[in-house]
């Protein structure tokens, strides 16, 4: 009966095979067990994309297949695959020291089995199972080696952590501490938390954000210093600058700090009463002085003015403190106006210069008066300009020359 070989080429020897060259035979299979069990190979599979079988050597050393570790090797401007027979059986150390931006795949021969692969940017080292687990279909597994590192009071990376996927969990009022064991940043949460706090970095060009999101619709993000401290908006090549977004965040308004060359270093304080329509800004009073003046903004009353609108041409409601520019090219046009407090003031320009061919009526506010007198007024003077200003209930509204 002749000799038989094992899939990694170990030979078997009949009984009564082999005289004369038994004791070689057997020292070469040690050699091939050994270099098995702990044999390491450098194998080029430089080149484009290919497939490159590992052949076995029945009863011979050097067989490709049969070394523990396999470094693959060369330049390659393709994937690659690289293949074993159907009916091996053992674990590999594959580490993959080729250049070149592509995959090496490590697989069967044939079949639908799993398969492990070194994607284009893995140039590292991989355990894998060839379980011969299927004479079809048989399954190629990566050795996971990960585990907890609670054993481990200093452990260090070799390099950038890859989380696949998957989130770094910290405990609630724990965070991140630099190199001498100071935390600095400390993350705080409650069992019911639902939202989360994303930050984006972005390509050139583009900003990165800082958004709350999560469960909720409609959530805050709150932001806020330590004790008296400020939050600061630095500067760059311009002065601290906030935008203001519209919702689709298209455009928005800019507020902007004064530039450096100001010198300036004031504080403005909002105002402490409520917001109150038709009034401004103003500062109601400063402490300090120069760059560190501090200044207390308040709402102002508008005084004096005449609010102008768009062009009229039809007839319309005046309001107390407004001009109108109307147009009476098209037709005679009526001014109603309002009800009169002391000091109102409604004035009018003929826009045309037509008021002589088509008038303009003035038609006091219920039986308000104007200059004196309970009819209306009408004004038919081309080029007419005129500010009406209410009294009292004698006189009503006077003609006030412009």
């Amino acid at each position: 009966m002749a000799s038989t070989y094992t899939p990694l080429g170990v030979e078997l020897q009949a009984t009564g095979e082999n005289a004369g060259t038994w004791g070689t035979k057997t020292n070469t299979n040690l050699q091939l067990i050994e270099q098995i069990t702990g044999g390491y190979i450098q194998k080029s599979i430089a080149g484009g994309a290919q497939t490159t079988a590992l052949a076995v050597n029945d009863g011979s050393l050097n067989a490709e297949l049969a070394h523990r570790m396999i470094e693959f090797t060369g330049t390659i401007t393709g994937n690659q695959i690289v293949t074993i027979p159907l009916d091996v059986q053992t674990f590999y150390i594959l580490k993959n020291s080729t250049s070149g931006a592509y995959t090496v795949q490590f697989k069967y021969a044939s079949g639908s089995g799993s398969t492990f692969t070194f994607s284009a940017t893995n140039k590292k080292t991989a355990i894998v199972q060839a379980t011969a687990d299927d004479s079809t279909n048989p399954n190629i597994v990566e050795i996971q080696t990960g585990g907890d590192v609670v054993d481990d009071t200093s452990p260090q990376l070799g390099g950038d952590l890859d989380t696949n996927s998957f989130n770094i969990a910290f405990d609630d009022a724990h965070g991140i501490n630099d190199e001498n064991g100071n935390e600095q940043i400390v993350f705080q949460t409650t069992s019911s938390a639902v939202n989360q706090l994303d930050i984006t970095n972005a390509a050139t060009g583009n900003a990165p954000s800082i958004q709350a999101t999560g469960g909720d619709s409609n959530i805050d993000l709150k932001v806020g210093p330590k004790g008296t401290g400020n939050i600061e908006i630095l500067g760059a090549t311009n002065p601290g600058t906030i935008q203001l977004n519209c919702e689709a965040n298209s455009h928005g308004i800019i507020l902007q700090g004064p530039p450096h060359s100001a010198g300036q270093s004031y504080t403005l304080k909002f105002p402490t009463g409520n917001v109150t329509a038709d009034r401004f800004l103003k500062v109601e009073s400063v402490s300090g002085s120069g760059a560190t003046g501090v200044g207390q903004l308040s709402f102002g009353e508008v005084s004096g003015g005449t609010s102008w609108q768009s062009v009229k041409t039809s007839t319309f409601t005046a309001v107390a403190g407004e001009g109108y520019f109307i147009d009476t090219s098209s037709g005679a046009i009526t001014m109603n106006l309002p009800a009169g407090s002391i000091g109102d003031e409604v004035a009018f320009i003929d826009y045309a210069g037509t008021f002589d061919t088509n008038n303009l009526t003035v038609d006091s506010n219920g039986s308000e008066k104007i200059v004196g007198s309970t009819n209306n007024l009408t004004v038919a003077t081309e080029r007419a300009a005129n500010t009406l200003v209410y009294v009292d209930g004698t006189q009503g509204w006077l003609l006030k020359n412009n």
